[in-house]
């Protein structure tokens, strides 16, 4: 366990805005979030940014480099953030003396790959209003993983952010959280969001 709390032992503050690593830069570490929210995004060929999901405390970021050693997006603090810097070649080293920390990292992977896939649906077969159901829904899953409420919370993203990841123009996403709120399904004050009917809500994503 010592071996293990050394290697996260090095840690580092970002400010909103600033980024964590860039696309194209070579990969050395992991990063686990202490505190704040991190986007991920990749650059289109004409300017136009593409999130690619957001991480919160307790996930882990970086995972996109350890096939091809480069990063394949930008990471962005969302808020002021904490991080836990891992670099890989220890860690590696470390899993193979720890075969607990090899099962726990390859779960960690999983997860990522799965999530990649709920996003492919995402994208692929919803509508506006299922898309934002779902959204909201893994937010809430995951705070509450984390031991916060499941059903009020704040969103670090703007809603522009948010249509950019669910793949919608930002009038749909407002029209669309408007709707929600006229019908019932959500309380929303700015970015406080505040989750009315959980059981309606999962009835949007229920079929698919």
């Amino acid at each position: 366990m010592q071996q293990l709390d050394a290697l996260t032992s090095l840690k580092r503050t970002f400010r909103r805005g600033e980024y964590l690593y860039r696309c194209g830069e070579n990969f050395h570490s992991l990063f686990a979030i202490r505190t704040g929210f991190f986007k991920t995004q990749v650059l289109h060929e004409d300017g136009r940014e593409q999130v690619t999901g957001f991480q919160m405390p307790g996930e882990i970021i970086g995972l996109d480099a350890i096939s091809s050693d480069v990063h394949t997006c930008d990471a962005v603090a969302l808020e002021d953030s904490e991080i836990c810097e891992i670099p890989f070649d220890r860690l590696e080293t470390l899993s193979r003396e720890l075969p607990s920390l090899q099962r726990h990292l390859h779960k960690i992977m999983s997860r990522e790959i799965v999530r990649d896939q709920g996003i492919m649906m995402l994208l692929g077969s919803m509508r506006a209003e299922e898309r934002l159901a779902a959204f909201l829904l893994n937010l809430s899953q995951r705070f509450s993983a984390r031991g916060y409420s499941p059903t009020s919370f704040y969103l670090r993203m703007t809603r522009q952010e948010i249509g950019s990841y669910l793949g919608l123009k930002l009038e749909t996403v407002s029209r669309t959280f408007s709707h929600f709120q006229e019908n019932g399904l959500l309380n929303v004050r700015v970015r406080e969001v505040e989750i009315m009917d959980m059981l309606r809500l999962r009835s949007f994503v229920s079929h698919t």
